[in-house]
């Protein structure tokens, strides 16, 4: 496997996009569709503040 494709997995397990350590053997496998929208609803919530504004 390509050095690069490594240090990005790598990089999302550090991060917690994946959780999974096994998921760096397998980085050339398709993903569903279901899944990538898993992660980024998972990425929109940590981004997002779960507070409302007191104004």
């Amino acid at each position: 496997m390509e050095a690069w494709k490594q240090m990005i997995g790598e990089k999302a397990l550090q991060k917690g996009i994946i959780n999974d350590p096994q998921w760096l053997e397998r980085l050339d496998d398709s993903m569903p569709v279901w899944a990538v929208l898993e992660m980024f609803i998972q990425l929109i919530e940590k981004m997002e503040p779960n507070y409302n504004s007191y104004d």
